[in-house]
């Protein structure tokens, strides 16, 4: 089965060759994971490349103490792992399936030579390190500068971006279901933080919530909240 088409629509092979594409599709291989099952964890050794083919993937930060912070959702079309098969360290994160979720994987051996051979994607894998890294220091910067409220803000407006889709009346809404647990692990607070100001948007008619479902009704009042 080829793979060319779901890659062709990744950033970081989207300059290649069809030739070049068939041959990548032909090193993947298909894997299978339940929702909620570990992809990996934090401190495994690095094997492989993954590419999300379908499902949703959360990549997340564990503390001994069993806090979670998650750095971010993934869906088809995206990939991970990458930073492990470059320095040859333990991965760095968790990742965990939300969904029944079905990935391609590409060896370490294979990504690397197939990476000093096409030097373009090199550039298109800094690109997608780049933005992993402002993720990262975004969540740094919101932990340690704003308030509950304006995290909570973020995260939405950060949802919204990634996976909204328009509803009439000028709303967005976010189509994934989100527990209370979930969202207090994007926004690193806790469950009741997240319910009290959740509860508060609703009353002020900024979003609903309802069996996990956020729409959000009021994306400026979200923006001035985080400015």
């Amino acid at each position: 089965m080829s793979y060319s088409q779901l890659l062709a629509q990744i950033p970081m092979f989207e300059h290649l060759a069809s030739e070049d594409l068939e041959n990548l599709s032909g090193l993947l291989q298909q894997r299978r994971y339940n929702k909620g099952e570990v992809i990996f964890h934090q401190g495994d050794v690095g094997t492989a490349l993954f590419i999300v083919r379908k499902g949703e993937v959360a990549i997340r930060l564990s503390s001994s103490e069993g806090k979670e912070v998650i750095l971010g959702l993934l869906g088809r079309g995206e990939s991970f792992g990458e930073l492990a098969l470059l320095d040859g360290e333990p991965r760095s994160t968790d990742a965990v399936a939300r969904e029944e979720t079905h990935l391609l994987s590409l060896h370490q051996e294979d990504f690397r030579r197939f990476l000093s051979e096409r030097p373009q994607v090199a550039m298109g894998l800094l690109a997608v390190l780049s933005r992993m890294v402002r993720r990262v220091t975004q969540l740094v910067h919101d932990s340690a500068f704003l308030d509950a409220r304006a995290r909570l803000a973020r995260v939405l407006l950060y949802l919204a971006k990634k996976l909204g889709q328009p509803v009439p009346g000028g709303g967005v809404v976010i189509p994934k279901q989100l527990t209370q647990a979930e969202l207090a692990n994007l926004c690193g607070m806790t469950r009741e933080s997240v319910n009290k100001w959740l509860r508060d948007y609703a009353r002020a008619g900024v979003l609903t919530y309802e069996n996990g479902q956020i729409t959000i009704l009021d994306l400026e009042r979200l923006r001035r909240d985080v400015d």
